[in-house]
């Protein structure tokens, strides 16, 4: 089931935000100084493209510097992806059949908005433990 939703929201709407967080990532790279930015949104692309089967859990390890990063990184690219996300929600929630998706858009958000001290990790392993953030079944 997650291979034909992936499908599904890689056609409506799943490419067009991995683009965005790519082209992201290639300009946050230009600099030496952000290229964790730049990494951060390559990582956040690669879900945005194949989101179902895949959760968001806190990484045990993060400190204070990912709180520092993430409001760093929302100014940047956070709130930008996030009206991304809302705009291609509204568009997925028009049809039947993109309202799953939308929902799935409205989920991603929060990790959107602040990825740093967060691990994406396949839904069959999540470490032992971890709070979970996004999941989507």
């Amino acid at each position: 089931m997650n291979l034909v939703l992936n499908v599904i929201w890689l056609v409506f709407g799943g490419l067009w935000l991995a683009l965005g967080y790519f082209a992201i990532g290639i300009v946050l790279c230009i600099l030496i100084i952000t290229i964790p930015f730049g990494i951060a949104a390559f990582r956040m692309g690669v879900f945005a493209l194949w989101p179902f089967g895949r959760t968001v859990v806190d990484k045990p390890e993060a400190g204070s510097t990912s709180l520092v990063m993430n409001v760093i990184w929302f100014v940047i690219a956070g709130l930008w992806m996030a009206l991304g996300h809302i705009a291609t929600a509204f568009v997925q929630a028009i049809t039947i059949i993109g309202i799953p998706l939308a929902l799935a858009n409205i989920k991603m958000i929060p990790v959107t908005c602040f990825p740093f001290g967060k691990d994406i990790v396949s839904t069959d392993r999540p470490p032992a433990g971890a709070h979970v953030y996004y999941q989507q079944n």
